[in-house]
Protein backbone atom coordinates (compact mmCIF):
# COMPACT_ATOMS: atom_id res chain seq x y z
CA UNK A 1 0.00 0.00 0.00
CA UNK A 2 1.35 3.45 -0.91
CA UNK A 3 1.62 6.24 1.64
CA UNK A 4 -0.33 9.42 0.95
CA UNK A 5 2.75 11.58 0.34
CA UNK A 6 0.93 14.53 -1.19
CA UNK A 7 3.04 17.07 0.69
CA UNK A 8 6.21 15.89 2.46
CA UNK A 9 8.07 18.04 4.98
CA UNK A 10 11.78 17.17 5.41
CA UNK A 11 13.74 18.55 8.36
CA UNK A 12 17.49 19.25 8.42
CA UNK A 13 17.89 20.08 4.72
CA UNK A 14 20.95 22.27 5.29
CA UNK A 15 22.91 19.00 5.60
CA UNK A 16 23.92 16.82 2.71
CA UNK A 17 21.91 13.64 3.33
CA UNK A 18 18.58 15.41 3.91
CA UNK A 19 19.18 17.64 0.88
CA UNK A 20 19.86 14.61 -1.31
CA UNK A 21 16.74 12.89 -0.03
CA UNK A 22 14.53 15.96 -0.58
CA UNK A 23 15.92 16.42 -4.10
CA UNK A 24 15.40 12.73 -4.98
CA UNK A 25 11.86 12.58 -3.61
CA UNK A 26 10.84 15.81 -5.35
CA UNK A 27 12.18 14.58 -8.70
CA UNK A 28 10.09 11.42 -8.74
CA UNK A 29 10.93 8.37 -10.83
CA UNK A 30 9.51 6.46 -13.81
CA UNK A 31 7.27 4.57 -11.37
CA UNK A 32 6.42 7.52 -9.09
CA UNK A 33 5.37 11.06 -10.03
CA UNK A 34 7.23 14.04 -8.51
CA UNK A 35 6.31 14.76 -4.89
CA UNK A 36 5.68 18.17 -3.34
CA UNK A 37 8.54 18.53 -0.85
CA UNK A 38 9.02 21.31 1.71
CA UNK A 39 12.49 21.40 3.26
CA UNK A 40 13.01 23.21 6.58
CA UNK A 41 16.08 24.19 8.56
CA UNK A 42 17.43 27.11 10.59
CA UNK A 43 20.11 27.86 7.97
CA UNK A 44 19.79 27.96 4.18
CA UNK A 45 20.73 24.71 2.46
CA UNK A 46 24.31 24.36 1.25
CA UNK A 47 23.28 21.82 -1.36
CA UNK A 48 20.85 21.85 -4.28
CA UNK A 49 17.29 20.94 -3.29
CA UNK A 50 16.11 20.45 -6.85
CA UNK A 51 12.33 20.74 -7.02
CA UNK A 52 11.92 20.98 -3.24
CA UNK A 53 10.88 24.29 -1.62
CA UNK A 54 12.92 25.68 1.27
CA UNK A 55 11.32 27.31 4.32
CA UNK A 56 13.53 28.76 7.02
CA UNK A 57 12.14 27.45 10.31
CA UNK A 58 13.42 26.09 13.61
CA UNK A 59 11.85 22.82 14.74
CA UNK A 60 12.53 23.88 18.36
CA UNK A 61 10.02 26.70 17.91
CA UNK A 62 6.25 26.04 17.96
CA UNK A 63 6.04 28.01 14.69
CA UNK A 64 6.90 24.71 12.93
CA UNK A 65 3.26 23.77 13.56
CA UNK A 66 2.13 26.71 11.41
CA UNK A 67 4.38 25.52 8.58
CA UNK A 68 2.83 22.04 8.75
CA UNK A 69 -0.72 23.39 8.76
CA UNK A 70 -0.28 26.16 6.17
CA UNK A 71 1.47 23.89 3.68
CA UNK A 72 -1.00 21.03 4.08
CA UNK A 73 1.73 18.60 5.11
CA UNK A 74 0.59 14.99 5.52
CA UNK A 75 4.03 13.34 5.72
CA UNK A 76 7.02 14.37 7.86
CA UNK A 77 10.50 12.93 7.39
CA UNK A 78 12.59 13.91 10.40
CA UNK A 79 16.31 14.15 9.53
CA UNK A 80 17.37 17.14 11.63
CA UNK A 81 19.36 15.17 14.22
CA UNK A 82 22.98 16.18 14.80
CA UNK A 83 25.64 13.49 15.36
CA UNK A 84 28.75 15.65 15.86
CA UNK A 85 28.74 18.35 18.59
CA UNK A 86 31.51 20.43 17.01
CA UNK A 87 29.22 21.39 14.13
CA UNK A 88 26.66 23.11 16.41
CA UNK A 89 28.83 24.62 19.12
CA UNK A 90 29.00 21.80 21.65
CA UNK A 91 27.22 18.91 23.26
CA UNK A 92 24.52 21.03 24.98
CA UNK A 93 23.45 22.59 21.66
CA UNK A 94 23.50 19.18 20.01
CA UNK A 95 21.20 17.73 22.67
CA UNK A 96 18.85 20.71 22.45
CA UNK A 97 18.48 20.27 18.69
CA UNK A 98 18.10 16.50 18.87
CA UNK A 99 15.86 16.09 21.90
CA UNK A 100 14.01 19.39 22.37
CA UNK A 101 13.69 19.85 18.61
CA UNK A 102 12.14 16.41 18.21
CA UNK A 103 9.72 17.02 21.09
CA UNK A 104 8.49 20.27 19.54
CA UNK A 105 8.21 18.77 16.06
CA UNK A 106 6.21 15.76 17.25
CA UNK A 107 3.93 17.99 19.33
CA UNK A 108 3.18 19.99 16.17
CA UNK A 109 2.58 16.79 14.21
CA UNK A 110 0.19 15.48 16.84
CA UNK A 111 -1.97 18.61 16.57
CA UNK A 112 -2.08 18.61 12.75
CA UNK A 113 -5.32 17.02 11.58
CA UNK A 114 -4.07 16.19 8.09
CA UNK A 115 -0.86 14.53 9.31
CA UNK A 116 -0.76 10.83 8.40
CA UNK A 117 2.85 9.57 8.05
CA UNK A 118 6.06 10.01 10.06
CA UNK A 119 9.46 8.67 8.98
CA UNK A 120 12.31 9.15 11.45
CA UNK A 121 16.00 8.83 10.65
CA UNK A 122 17.33 7.18 13.79
CA UNK A 123 20.68 5.51 14.36
CA UNK A 124 22.21 2.12 15.10
CA UNK A 125 23.68 4.01 18.06
CA UNK A 126 20.57 3.02 20.06
CA UNK A 127 22.18 -0.42 20.48
CA UNK A 128 25.36 0.92 22.06
CA UNK A 129 28.28 -1.50 22.05
CA UNK A 130 29.63 -3.90 24.64
CA UNK A 131 31.50 -7.23 24.74
CA UNK A 132 28.27 -9.00 25.80
CA UNK A 133 26.23 -7.96 22.75
CA UNK A 134 25.05 -10.45 20.10
CA UNK A 135 26.92 -10.75 16.81
CA UNK A 136 23.95 -9.07 15.09
CA UNK A 137 21.16 -6.99 16.56
CA UNK A 138 17.64 -7.57 15.34
CA UNK A 139 15.16 -4.77 15.93
CA UNK A 140 13.59 -6.64 18.86
CA UNK A 141 16.82 -7.07 20.83
CA UNK A 142 17.84 -4.64 23.56
CA UNK A 143 21.47 -3.74 24.25
CA UNK A 144 23.12 -5.23 27.33
CA UNK A 145 24.51 -1.77 28.09
CA UNK A 146 22.43 1.27 27.15
CA UNK A 147 24.31 4.11 25.44
CA UNK A 148 25.17 6.68 28.08
CA UNK A 149 26.49 9.61 26.05
CA UNK A 150 26.41 11.36 22.71
CA UNK A 151 24.24 10.65 19.71
CA UNK A 152 23.40 7.12 20.88
CA UNK A 153 21.78 8.44 24.06
CA UNK A 154 19.93 11.13 22.08
CA UNK A 155 18.66 8.51 19.62
CA UNK A 156 17.22 6.42 22.47
CA UNK A 157 15.32 9.46 23.79
CA UNK A 158 14.12 10.41 20.32
CA UNK A 159 12.72 6.93 19.70
CA UNK A 160 10.90 7.10 23.04
CA UNK A 161 9.14 10.29 21.91
CA UNK A 162 8.33 8.70 18.54
CA UNK A 163 6.70 5.67 20.20
CA UNK A 164 4.67 8.06 22.35
CA UNK A 165 3.32 9.80 19.26
CA UNK A 166 2.42 6.44 17.70
CA UNK A 167 0.34 5.59 20.79
CA UNK A 168 -1.42 8.96 20.83
CA UNK A 169 -2.09 9.01 17.07
CA UNK A 170 -2.91 5.42 16.05
CA UNK A 171 -4.15 6.77 12.72
CA UNK A 172 -0.57 7.76 11.79
CA UNK A 173 1.91 5.40 10.11
CA UNK A 174 5.19 5.72 12.04
CA UNK A 175 8.42 4.33 10.57
CA UNK A 176 11.79 4.44 12.34
CA UNK A 177 14.95 3.64 10.38
CA UNK A 178 18.05 2.81 12.42
CA UNK A 179 20.82 3.70 9.98
CA UNK A 180 24.34 2.30 10.24
CA UNK A 181 27.31 4.69 10.09
CA UNK A 182 27.46 6.47 6.75
CA UNK A 183 30.54 5.80 4.63
CA UNK A 184 31.55 6.99 1.19
CA UNK A 185 33.22 9.81 -0.69
CA UNK A 186 33.02 13.11 1.20
CA UNK A 187 31.31 11.71 4.32
CA UNK A 188 32.27 13.75 7.39
CA UNK A 189 31.52 11.89 10.61
CA UNK A 190 33.08 10.77 13.87
CA UNK A 191 34.31 7.55 12.27
CA UNK A 192 35.71 9.12 9.07
CA UNK A 193 37.57 11.77 11.11
CA UNK A 194 39.03 8.99 13.25
CA UNK A 195 40.05 6.94 10.20
CA UNK A 196 41.57 10.08 8.67
CA UNK A 197 44.07 10.65 11.48
CA UNK A 198 47.72 10.51 10.27
CA UNK A 199 48.44 7.89 12.95
CA UNK A 200 45.42 6.01 14.26
CA UNK A 201 45.19 4.88 17.91
CA UNK A 202 43.61 1.44 18.23
CA UNK A 203 42.67 -0.30 21.46
CA UNK A 204 45.00 -3.23 21.97
CA UNK A 205 43.49 -6.71 21.87
CA UNK A 206 40.32 -5.72 19.95
CA UNK A 207 39.41 -5.60 16.27
CA UNK A 208 35.95 -4.03 15.96
CA UNK A 209 33.38 -5.32 13.45
CA UNK A 210 32.08 -2.32 11.48
CA UNK A 211 29.01 -2.10 9.27
CA UNK A 212 28.48 0.86 6.95
CA UNK A 213 25.80 2.44 4.76
CA UNK A 214 26.53 4.43 1.63
CA UNK A 215 24.67 7.79 1.49
CA UNK A 216 22.93 6.85 -1.77
CA UNK A 217 21.63 3.66 -0.13
CA UNK A 218 20.46 5.69 2.88
CA UNK A 219 18.52 7.94 0.50
CA UNK A 220 16.94 4.99 -1.31
CA UNK A 221 15.91 3.46 2.03
CA UNK A 222 14.31 6.72 3.17
CA UNK A 223 12.51 7.09 -0.16
CA UNK A 224 11.17 3.53 0.11
CA UNK A 225 9.93 4.19 3.66
CA UNK A 226 8.23 7.42 2.55
CA UNK A 227 6.48 5.97 -0.49
CA UNK A 228 5.18 2.86 1.29
CA UNK A 229 3.23 2.19 4.47
CA UNK A 230 5.91 0.54 6.60
CA UNK A 231 4.96 0.91 10.26
CA UNK A 232 7.59 -0.23 12.72
CA UNK A 233 11.32 -0.04 13.37
CA UNK A 234 13.94 -1.25 10.89
CA UNK A 235 17.72 -1.67 10.77
CA UNK A 236 19.29 -0.28 7.59
CA UNK A 237 22.86 -1.19 6.63
CA UNK A 238 24.92 -3.09 4.11
CA UNK A 239 24.84 -6.72 5.23
CA UNK A 240 28.61 -7.39 5.23
CA UNK A 241 31.13 -6.47 7.93
CA UNK A 242 34.58 -4.89 7.74
CA UNK A 243 36.90 -5.18 10.74
CA UNK A 244 38.80 -2.11 11.88
CA UNK A 245 42.25 -3.48 10.99
CA UNK A 246 41.09 -4.10 7.39
CA UNK A 247 39.83 -0.51 7.14
CA UNK A 248 43.14 0.88 8.39
CA UNK A 249 45.14 -1.26 5.96
CA UNK A 250 42.98 -0.06 3.07
CA UNK A 251 43.66 3.53 4.12
CA UNK A 252 47.38 2.93 4.67
CA UNK A 253 47.22 4.40 8.17
CA UNK A 254 49.94 3.56 10.71
CA UNK A 255 48.45 2.21 13.93
CA UNK A 256 49.56 2.76 17.50
CA UNK A 257 48.27 0.34 20.11
CA UNK A 258 46.60 1.91 23.14
CA UNK A 259 45.78 0.09 26.41
CA UNK A 260 42.03 -0.01 26.95
CA UNK A 261 42.21 2.05 30.15
CA UNK A 262 44.04 4.83 28.28
CA UNK A 263 41.58 5.00 25.36
CA UNK A 264 39.04 7.35 26.97
CA UNK A 265 41.65 9.94 28.14
CA UNK A 266 43.24 9.83 24.68
CA UNK A 267 39.86 10.37 22.98
CA UNK A 268 39.25 13.34 25.27
CA UNK A 269 42.64 14.80 24.33
CA UNK A 270 41.90 14.35 20.62
CA UNK A 271 38.55 16.13 21.08
CA UNK A 272 40.24 19.04 22.84
CA UNK A 273 42.66 19.32 19.91
CA UNK A 274 39.66 19.16 17.52
CA UNK A 275 41.18 16.22 15.68
CA UNK A 276 38.13 13.98 16.20
CA UNK A 277 34.66 14.14 17.74
CA UNK A 278 34.82 10.65 19.24
CA UNK A 279 32.35 10.35 22.11
CA UNK A 280 32.48 7.58 24.70
CA UNK A 281 29.78 5.57 22.92
CA UNK A 282 31.58 5.84 19.57
CA UNK A 283 34.83 4.77 21.22
CA UNK A 284 33.07 1.64 22.47
CA UNK A 285 31.90 0.86 18.91
CA UNK A 286 35.50 1.16 17.68
CA UNK A 287 36.55 -1.22 20.45
CA UNK A 288 33.86 -3.91 20.51
CA UNK A 289 32.13 -3.34 17.17
CA UNK A 290 28.46 -3.79 16.32
CA UNK A 291 26.45 -5.78 13.79
CA UNK A 292 22.92 -5.27 12.43
CA UNK A 293 20.50 -7.80 10.98
CA UNK A 294 18.77 -6.02 8.06
CA UNK A 295 16.45 -8.87 7.04
CA UNK A 296 13.27 -7.15 8.25
CA UNK A 297 13.67 -4.03 6.11
CA UNK A 298 14.86 -5.96 3.04
CA UNK A 299 11.70 -8.09 3.17
CA UNK A 300 9.26 -5.32 4.06
CA UNK A 301 10.48 -2.67 1.62
CA UNK A 302 12.00 -4.79 -1.14
CA UNK A 303 15.17 -2.74 -0.59
CA UNK A 304 18.68 -3.83 -1.52
CA UNK A 305 21.80 -1.68 -0.98
CA UNK A 306 23.87 -0.91 -4.05
CA UNK A 307 27.07 -0.73 -1.97
CA UNK A 308 28.51 -3.28 0.41
CA UNK A 309 30.27 -2.01 3.55
CA UNK A 310 33.60 -2.76 1.88
CA UNK A 311 32.62 -0.95 -1.34
CA UNK A 312 31.45 2.12 0.60
CA UNK A 313 34.76 2.13 2.50
CA UNK A 314 36.70 1.72 -0.77
CA UNK A 315 34.97 4.82 -2.16
CA UNK A 316 35.98 6.78 0.94
CA UNK A 317 39.56 5.49 0.64
CA UNK A 318 39.73 6.56 -3.02
CA UNK A 319 38.94 10.18 -2.12
CA UNK A 320 40.73 10.43 1.25
CA UNK A 321 44.31 11.61 1.64
CA UNK A 322 46.52 8.50 1.35
CA UNK A 323 48.17 7.31 4.52
CA UNK A 324 51.94 6.89 4.68
CA UNK A 325 51.49 3.12 4.30
CA UNK A 326 49.10 3.38 1.34
CA UNK A 327 50.24 1.29 -1.67
CA UNK A 328 50.60 4.31 -3.95
CA UNK A 329 52.85 6.09 -1.45
CA UNK A 330 54.96 2.98 -0.89
CA UNK A 331 55.35 2.56 -4.66
CA UNK A 332 56.55 6.16 -4.98
CA UNK A 333 58.99 5.66 -2.08
CA UNK A 334 60.41 2.45 -3.58
CA UNK A 335 60.73 4.16 -6.96
CA UNK A 336 62.58 7.12 -5.44
CA UNK A 337 65.03 4.86 -3.59
CA UNK A 338 65.63 2.80 -6.73
CA UNK A 339 66.32 5.94 -8.76
CA UNK A 340 68.82 7.18 -6.19
CA UNK A 341 70.61 3.83 -6.08
CA UNK A 342 70.86 3.69 -9.88
CA UNK A 343 72.19 7.26 -9.89
CA UNK A 344 74.81 6.39 -7.29
CA UNK A 345 73.33 8.63 -4.60
CA UNK A 346 71.74 5.91 -2.53
CA UNK A 347 73.23 3.43 -0.08
CA UNK A 348 76.53 1.77 -1.03
CA UNK A 349 76.19 -1.53 -2.85
CA UNK A 350 79.09 -3.23 -1.02
CA UNK A 351 78.86 -5.37 2.10
CA UNK A 352 78.50 -4.00 5.58
CA UNK A 353 81.77 -3.44 7.45
CA UNK A 354 82.20 -5.79 10.36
Amino acid sequence: MTATGRVVLVTGVSRDLAARFARTLAAGSPEHPPTTVVGVDVTPPRHDLGGATFVRADIRNPVIGKVIESRGVDTVVHMAMVATPSGVGGRSSMKEINVIGTMQLLAACQRAEGFRTLVVQSSAGVYGSSPRDPAQFTEDLSPRVQPRTGFGKDSVEIETFVRGLARRRPDVTVTTLRLASLMGAGVDSQITRYLGLPVVPKVMGFDARLQFLHPSDAVSALVAATRQDLPGTYNVAAPDVVVLSQALRMLGRPVVGVPQQAAAPLASALRSLRLTDLSADQLEVLTYGRGLDVTRFVRAAGWQPAYSSRAALAEFVATARPGVLAPQRLQRLVGTVADRISAGTGPARGGVDG
